[in-house]
């Protein structure tokens, strides 16, 4: 497949109609292709913008049979799709990202293992199915430290911090979900991620270095570019692209990694999509994260997008909603995204601001100024 050209024109069909569903096809659409979604409800968010909406679960066969049917390439805006699913799909229509991305980036026992296998540092861990499996492996690992389930958990959920015996039980209670994983704790100076695109004749490039800042595990603030040093810079965009070439990826994956105080790089997740760290790209470069999405799923040749500006991107949670929008006045140069949502749940993703300057301190203080996020909330990595 690596010289088949998706040209304008075309349909491309995404699985899952959220935000970046909806942030991918305003982006195809401005390139000049057509748009199907499959989501389970009628006003979804890529749902509002797309050319043929199929509304449907995303294990119904019949509704996937009918996305195949419309599209001439299929992509996903997240990972929780049944892989199974995707195996067959594969056999009916063009899905350039594949199953087998799907199946390791959804366990994070096989993320582990193949990061491991490409020699790159992750933080020390042990994989447990068993109550007495975890109590060897926290007296191994030492306190503190996470344990995580295996399978989903997004958001802070289905992870537990492990700061002494009296944590234990509660994470014993993952292991009714599924394998777990114990993780050593980093010291952290900063967590930073790189979104990678990759088509399918190997071409690889890169999004610049972000830096990110989380408030009660959800990402508050993505900071570009991240203030880390040039040979941090440099590994952090080795390690994206060795990973890119050893899962064969084809579009795009965010590389999540942790900065320690001691100035070491570690591996700590992926996604297989366009990720929240990379919204900033639509204002701050001249190839947002969504355009390259659309270049590499395609086989477009890809370019290397150049930051114009810093950039600080600030999420708006179901919370914030109300404070933003008597704000409005005051954005005059920032750049509002709202994502369609009707309703406006706390700690829900609504939408996001991007704010630009020419330094990243300037970014920072205009967007705090706005008073909308609230100073005094927990920040948490």
């Amino acid at each position: 497949m690596s010289n088949l050209l998706i040209p304008p024109g075309k349909t491309i069909g995404i699985v899952g109609g959220g935000q970046l569903g909806r942030m991918i096809a305003l982006s195809a659409k401005e390139m000049g292709y057509y748009i199907a979604v499959l989501e389970p409800t009628e006003d979804s968010p890529c749902g509002q913008v797309a050319d043929i909406k199929v509304i449907g679960n995303y294990d119904d066969r019949k509704a996937v049979e009918k996305l195949a049917e419309v599209s001439d390439v299929i992509t996903y805006e997240f990972e929780n799709v049944d892989v199974e699913m995707m195996k067959w799909l594969e056999t009916k229509c063009y899905v350039p990202q594949g199953s087998h991305l799907l199946a390791v980036t959804q366990n994070r026992r096989l993320e582990k293992e193949m990061i491991t296998k490409l020699n790159l540092d992750v933080p020390d861990y042990a994989i447990v199915t068993t109550e007495e499996e975890l109590l060897k492996a926290v007296e191994t690992i030492g306190y503190p430290c996470v344990v995580k389930t295996c399978r989903g958990g997004y958001d802070g959920k289905g992870q537990v911090l492990v700061k002494n015996e009296n944590n234990i039980r509660e994470a014993a209670e993952l292991l009714a979900q599924s394998e777990c994983i114990v993780e050593q704790w980093m010291n952290l100076d900063k967590e930073v991620s790189v979104i990678v695109h990759r088509n399918a004749k190997g071409e690889t490039v890169c999004l610049p270095v972000a830096e990110n800042i989380h408030k009660h595990h959800i990402l508050h603030q993505t900071i570009v570019p991240a203030r880390i040093t040039a040979d941090q810079e440099a590994k952090a965009l080795q390690y994206a692209q060795e990973i890119a070439k050893g899962l064969d990826l084809v579009g795009t994956l965010a590389v999540e990694m942790f900065l320690t105080k001691e100035g070491q790089l570690y591996i700590n997740e992926m996604a297989p999509r366009p990720h929240n760290s990379g919204h900033y790209s639509i204002n701050a470069c001249d190839l947002s994260q969504f355009q390259q999405h659309v270049r590499a799923i395609c086989n477009w040749t890809l370019a290397q997008p150049t930051l114009l500006k810093p950039a600080v991107m600030v999420n708006l949670l179901g919370e914030h909603i109300e404070n933003t929008m008597a704000k409005i006045e005051c954005l005059d140069d920032m750049h509002l995204h709202l994502y369609g949502k009707k309703v406006a749940k706390e700690k829900r993703k609504m939408g996001h601001i991007t704010v630009l300057a020419d330094k990243i301190d300037e970014a920072i203080e205009k967007a705090e100024s706005l008073g909308i996020w609230g100073r005094t909330e927990e920040v948490t990595t």
